[in-house]
């Protein structure tokens, strides 16, 4: 595994190791609106990000219910808007009033997986709708997928990708585990010409196995078979232990303190393990990372 940053560097490891601090500190943290969500929120210390997502099955209210809360006690809070959700465009119009009345200016915009309800088949055509609402967002993010989509080609996604860049302020990564395949994409899109600063998308800490029988589920059952091959992985299985997302961002060296590749922040995938997630972060934030990211000494 290729750790990048140039051979006779290890002075600058303390760099990405006080960068990866800071990213696993600032992280978005996603939640599901399950209905005990609004009791796991009440671990996370005031003032955290907290990204709601929404899906088919739960509906948009939910989102808001959940959204409305977090804002109501103080984070920050990003959304989650999938377009082919919306029936049309006065569902959008009572959905971003909704947010303003709620005094959240964050926004994040998927294509979504759902049969379509609407006029909307992808996050483009809600960012191009919203240029003729008076919404009040500040900061609107859009997906990305450095591993490729199972059912659009790269070359949409890439198209894609550059019609949404004007729009929007940000792109999340899919969740990922694979470095190599991190920095390639991201040198690429960059020398396409997308400045879109990256949130990269990450798992939090969780449990080997169950982190095996989700991947199917979430469509990141590649990037996992990745994670197998690696060294001592096998054994993690085999004594329950768990998943450290710093090993990605570890592995990842200059590529994450780089300005040219515009790493601008985190997005972590909780599955709702709220507490156990913070618990990570605690850990990170006030371990020393420099001497493993100058030898590479990390593992899965």
């Amino acid at each position: 595994m290729t750790v990048y940053q140039p051979q006779g560097a290890a002075g600058r490891a303390a760099d990405v190791a006080s960068a990866v601090r800071t990213l696993v500190g600032s992280a978005d943290i996603e939640v599901i609106p399950l209905r005990d969500a609004e009791e796991k929120l009440q671990a996370v210390p005031p003032g955290a990000t907290i990204a709601v997502t929404c899906s088919a099955k739960l509906g948009l209210n939910r989102t808001l219910e959940l959204a409305r809360h977090a804002a109501r006690v103080g984070f920050t809070v990003v959304p989650h808007l999938a377009a082919r959700q919306l029936t049309g465009e006065t569902e959008l119009r009572g959905f971003v009033a909704a947010l303003a009345d709620a005094g959240i200016t964050r926004l994040y915009l998927v294509g979504g997986d759902a049969p379509q309800s609407g006029p909307y088949g992808s996050s483009l055509e809600v960012l191009q709708a919203l240029q003729g609402i008076d919404h009040g967002l500040r900061r609107i993010g859009v997906a990305c997928y450095p591993e490729g989509h199972p059912k659009i080609s790269d070359a949409v996604l890439a198209e894609a990708l550059s019609a949404k860049q004007p729009y929007a302020a940000y792109m999340v990564s899919q969740m990922c585990f694979n470095p190599d395949v991190l920095v390639t994409w991201l040198r690429q899109v960059r020398g396409a010409g997308i400045t879109l600063p990256l949130h990269l998308g990450v798992a939090a800490p969780m449990h080997v196995r169950r982190l095996l029988e989700l991947s199917p589920r979430i469509g990141v059952g590649s990037s996992v078979r990745y994670l197998v091959k690696q060294h001592g992985f096998l054994g993690n299985v085999l004594k329950g232990g768990a998943y450290q997302p710093e090993s990605l961002l570890l592995r990842m060296g200059d590529a994450v303190t780089s300005p040219e590749l515009g790493v601008e922040g985190l997005h972590l995938f909780s599955f709702n393990q709220v507490s156990a997630t913070l618990e990570w972060q605690r850990n990170v934030t006030g371990s020393q990372l420099a001497g493993a990211a100058a030898s590479g000494q990390v593992s899965a």
